[in-house]
């Protein structure tokens, strides 16, 4: 399976965020990543419907949303997931896992369960065949820029291990070194942000290629 780019979004330029997105069109890139925090489940606010409306308004790439909320059963209808879009909730954020998932497929999307890097694997073996993506969080989640959590190489290992039908997904410090041995443990799905594409001595078509340069090694 080819390896698949997701740019984080809250990681882009707000002020030209259309150039931003023309860059994306133009190297193919598969998802936009759009991280949500509530200031509960995880200690950040970032953005939200209004701002996934408007990115359906100016690209078809699909939405990678990534619900970082508490009780996220709450909130799906709110940003109208559409077919080919992966919408992402946490293991830890939810009593009805089950039925949240259920809820993403009757919007059409791919419906994924994220964990926190704390979080085994084996946690999600009842919910695995329910699911076409699995994120691992490399780092914790809230903020960019973190370093990434060594023990989680080995969870997406294990996780491929199992032989599943499923996409893994990584977020968090997905540099170029650290993107390789992702995707040599088992990675699909990169989430890229200020560690590889959008790092500051490189442009966005710079970083893209580098990447997909590592992905390849």
């Amino acid at each position: 399976m080819r390896a698949k780019l997701a740019p984080s979004m809250m990681c882009a330029d707000f002020i030209n965020l259309e150039k931003d997105i023309q860059v994306f069109e133009r190297a193919g890139v598969d998802y936009l990543h759009i991280d949500i925090m509530d200031g509960h489940f995880v200690p950040n606010f970032t953005l939200g419907p209004d701002f996934v409306r408007a990115l359906r308004e100016t690209t078809d790439i699909p939405m990678d949303i990534h619900l970082m909320v508490e009780r996220p059963e709450n909130y799906i209808e709110l940003f109208q997931p559409q077919a080919g879009d992966i919408v992402s909730v946490h293991q830890e954020s939810t009593v009805h896992l089950h039925r949240v998932l259920q809820k993403i497929k009757d919007f059409g999307a791919r419906p994924a369960v994220a964990i926190n890097p704390a979080t085994p694997v084996m946690l999600l073996k009842d919910v695995l065949w329910d699911v076409e993506v699995v994120l691992i969080m490399t780092v914790n989640p809230g903020f960019a820029g973190q370093r990434l959590v060594p023990a989680t190489l080995s969870k997406i290992a294990e996780l491929r291990s199992m032989g599943l039908p499923i996409e893994i997904e990584v977020d968090g410090n997905v540099s170029f070194e650290n993107a390789a041995k992702m995707r040599r443990a088992g990675a699909d799905i990169f989430v890229a942000g200020s560690s590889s594409i959008f790092r500051k001595d490189m442009t966005l078509e710079e970083g893209i290629k580098r990447l997909r340069e590592a992905l390849s090694e």
